[in-house]
């Protein structure tokens, strides 16, 4: 006769079990495998827990996947994941508007990895986004997610060797992360073959349909089976993307939870300064402030140069990052700042395009932007994930009609900067369970 004990939430079998209990423990046993990372207590705001309360389980994903998902530390899908993730395994066309920094590149890499046949050595999916750091941080989530699902992952950017990606094309991959002018080099080429590429990911949608890619989506499109599916990701709505949704998305399914514009963990503040006060106000910031990491933006790649320099020599720890360097050294720069190594970065709009460093709680527009979708997406690097941040814009006399009208298009308040900003607004304690109710509200 058999018996069973349970220890250490594992089945020990004192005789030898069947195939049917062998299945039975692994089903109870294999979570408890796993090597999950801390749980994550700092206090979130509703963008990622106002969730209709799914579990990762109840997506009918493959097993390997859902481990990969458990070991990045991901406990529970956010908003955008629960809209979208059902919806894209479905076979649909999908077009989702969501916020930054709530989930999104989850949102498509898991259904996306869940539809690859590993048996199949070719070009399954292509994810295009528009700017190389993005690249390699989505192509390293994706690359984690499938890390027990025999699924080979590329990453293939501007700046980088050609022939380097043309020998890993040739060694047979099945998901690509590109930018646009690369991905079609490689497809004018005949290296990169779409005849079976039947998903196509756009993430940030918007910025790749604008002048500075032209045509060069459609003619991505143009190469793909014409039994296909688009998922096409954008924080904005502009015009661009309205017409190619019309024009290439079939009857696509519309996820909108953008129906305020503004992130709700950040605390906008503005300081009124001459341009010459600029970097006595930021060192002045840097010593009262209780930074963890902070990005400081500047409008041209000349002023960041100078800014860091000056930064350096005030005697604080800083990084500069912008499009004229070198694509090695930006992603060292970009690496090394993910990692810790440096509390402060200073770049140019480079940087606002879906970057996510979780350490990032402040934000500084060192120069305030001109355009409210730029104020939008530079902010959006604070308050990640619905964790607290803040930002503070250093405004000039010439910057007072650009801030109001910002204001009136987001439909949010700039406060002016208090003598003591209170450290809850952005380095909250991680189990105040009352802050977390005020978020909430």
């Amino acid at each position: 006769m058999m018996t069973d004990t349970l220890n250490s939430n594992n089945l020990v079998l004192s005789s030898m079990p069947n195939k049917g209990d062998i299945e039975k423990m692994d089903d109870i046993g294999w979570k408890a495998k796993l090597k999950i990372p801390p749980k994550d207590k700092r206090v979130k705001t509703t963008d990622v827990t106002d969730t209709r309360g799914n579990e990762f389980e109840e997506f009918c994903l493959k097993r390997e996947l859902l481990m990969g998902i458990f070991e990045k530390g991901w406990e529970k899908p956010s908003p955008i994941q629960e809209a979208s993730i059902p919806i894209a395994l479905s076979g649909k066309d999908v077009l989702a508007r969501a916020k930054n920094g709530t989930g999104k590149t989850g949102a498509y890499c898991i259904p996306v990895l869940e539809q690859i046949d590993p048996k199949k050595d070719c070009i399954q999916a292509l994810i295009i986004v528009p700017t190389r750091e993005l690249a390699l941080q989505t192509s390293q989530i994706c690359i984690e997610l499938a890390k027990h699902m025999n699924i080979r992952v590329m990453v293939t950017t501007g700046g980088t060797n050609l022939r380097d990606d043309i020998m890993r094309i040739y060694q047979k991959v099945q998901v690509i992360i590109a930018t646009p002018g690369r991905i079609l080099d490689l497809m004018d080429k005949q290296v990169a073959k779409m005849d079976q590429c039947r998903i196509l990911v756009l993430d940030e949608a918007d910025k790749l349909l604008s002048s500075d890619f032209k045509g060069m989506l459609d003619h991505v499109i143009s190469r793909l089976p014409r039994e296909r599916q688009i998922l096409l990701f954008s924080a904005t709505f502009p015009l661009t993307v309205k017409q190619f949704m019309e024009k290439h998305l079939r009857d696509p399914y519309e996820i909108n939870l953008m129906e305020e514009l503004t992130l709700k963990g950040v605390t906008q503040y503005y300081a009124f300064v001459q341009e010459r006060q600029k970097v006595h106000c930021l060192n002045t910031l840097f010593s009262k402030l209780n930074i963890n990491q902070s990005i400081i933006f500047c409008n041209s790649t000349q002023r960041v140069e100078l800014l860091a320099k000056k930064i350096t020599e005030l005697g604080y720890c800083c990084y500069y990052i912008h499009a004229k360097m070198a694509q090695a050294h930006r992603n060292r720069v970009f690496h090394d700042f993910r990692a810790g190594l440096c509390r402060n970065l200073v770049c140019s709009d480079l940087f606002t395009r879906g970057i996510d460093v979780q350490a990032v709680n402040v934000v500084i527009n060192f120069d305030f932007p001109k355009m409210a979708e730029t104020y939008l997406h530079r902010i959006g690097r604070s308050g990640r994930f619905g964790h607290l941040g803040i930002a503070i814009n250093l405004i000039t006399y010439e910057d007072r009609f650009a801030l109001h009208r910002i204001e009136q298009e987001l439909g949010t308040e700039i406060k002016p900067i208090p003598k003591v900003i209170d450290p809850s607004l952005y380095v909250p304690s991680m189990d105040d369970d009352r802050l977390q109710e005020e978020i909430s509200k």
